[in-house]
């Protein structure tokens, strides 16, 4: 459809890619007009860190602070015990309580990183939904919220057909999912003054839910966003790449190797990342999306500089790219490069180049190691590493190897 913006917010979210859908396009924008609009993401806590998957919902809070608008991050402490069974082949593993609690301490870290926390009117809000979800009682539960919902109408969602489709369980803990979701919006309109919730395009069905809630229990007007399902522009669910998830958390990924992600994207998907997540102009972004041969790489420098900027900051960001260029353009060691240091107790009689290559991230397994060498993709120090059988000693380890996959992938060995 052809919509004019006239909030600052819808501007941004259309101009740089971040609209998949929205419930009433027109009185969303006039709803961001007449004042600061509260709204949220859940984020369910099932891992440590978030990846760069969700780093276009997080964009989309940077940009709804920035434009005047309070944020709020919602952890699912709660939803998480239940666990979202949306376009998902099997049920989800159940977490304790301390492993929910670890995650959510994770995640919060990420955050803090892309939006401002505090009491002013445009500040962001850091809730968890275990606030009003753990203390339910099951029969008023039922009672006051179950009989708004139609069975009939939430078999027909697309995430839960597609399973039953495929004739696989469906417990009925991950049934209620939906209607936990949908109580959060309610919740969070009735206690936070929230009127919209984004997400990504596969939960539609459960946003509409939620408005649909609020407006039978409290007779609220509010609304839903969602943004597209990212894919790269050879197939590819953003957020994976061969060597696994691109995590959020340094802990569990590297600034270098997160920088490393940007400046491996094709060339195609060039323009459009730096729209959707870089705060560059719209016309730079598509000015630099559209450079040809080499001069494309400049465009994905700038790129993996100012995404990484921002999650890691700007000397980090700096940082990452002197090291490439170290080990691209010089052939040398850089300072930066995800490190493997071994104990002399570790390293015993010796470790096998298979295993150096396994223990230092470059292959998932002893099998894919070997067969890297086989295929001429492993290299010692900048040289083809043909023979699987080698050793490495303490006087090898002497002073730090470079092992390197593939032309993009290094790691350095040493001694601690």
């Amino acid at each position: 459809m052809t919509y004019h913006p006239k909030s600052d917010f819808m501007r941004v979210m259309m101009e740089r890619g971040y609209l998949a859908d929205c419930t009433d396009y027109q009185a969303f924008d006039e709803a961001l007009i007449k004042g600061v609009v509260p709204g949220y993401i859940g984020f369910d806590a099932t891992a440590t860190s978030l990846h760069v998957g969700s780093l276009i919902q997080i964009m989309t809070l940077r940009w709804l602070q920035k434009t005047g608008h309070k944020p709020i991050t919602l952890m699912g402490g709660g939803t998480t015990k239940v666990g979202d069974p949306s376009f998902r082949a099997d049920e989800r593993p159940l977490l304790t309580d301390a492993q929910i609690d670890s995650n959510i301490a994770g995640i919060k870290s990420v955050f803090a990183n892309y939006i401002t926390y505090g009491d002013g009117p445009s500040d962001a809000l850091m809730l968890n939904n275990a606030e009003w979800l753990d203390g339910l009682n099951y029969l008023g539960f039922l009672r006051d919220i179950g009989r708004h919902f139609s069975v009939n109408r939430m078999l027909s969602f697309e995430s839960v057909k597609s399973r039953l489709d495929r004739e696989q369980s469906l417990s009925f803990l991950e049934f209620n999912y939906m209607i936990l979701q949908a109580y959060d919006f309610l919740e969070l309109n009735r206690r936070y003054d929230c009127v919209v919730q984004f997400g990504g395009s596969d939960q539609w069905g459960n946003i509409v839910n939620g408005i649909d809630l609020t407006r039978r229990v409290l007779d609220h007007q509010i609304f839903g966003m969602t943004t597209p399902l990212l894919t790269t522009s050879d197939g590819k669910k953003m957020g994976k790449s061969a060597s696994g998830a691109i995590w959020l958390n340094g802990d569990l990924l590297s600034a270098y190797e997160f920088w490393q992600f940007w400046r491996n994207t094709t060339d195609a998907d060039t323009g459009r990342f730096l729209k959707l997540y870089t705060e560059l102009p719209v016309d730079e972004c598509e000015r630099l999306g559209a450079l040809g041969g080499s001069e494309i790489n400049a465009a994905k420098i700038i790129l993996a500089n100012e995404v990484t900027g921002l999650l890691h900051g700007a000397q980090a960001a700096q940082a990452a790219e002197a090291t490439a260029r170290e080990v691209f353009e010089k052939g040398g060691v850089g300072d930066d490069l995800p490190t493997l240091t071994l104990t002399v107790d570790e390293l015993g009689d010796g470790l096998s180049i298979v295993q150096a290559l396994v223990k230092s991230g470059l292959a998932k397994s002893g099998k894919e190691a070997k067969r890297l060498i086989a295929e001429n993709g492993a290299r010692l120090d900048d040289q083809p590493l043909t023979n699987a059988g080698i050793m490495l000693t303490a006087a090898d380890l002497a002073s730090p190897i470079k092992l390197s996959a593939g032309k993009k992938r290094h790691a350095l060995v040493q001694l601690g």
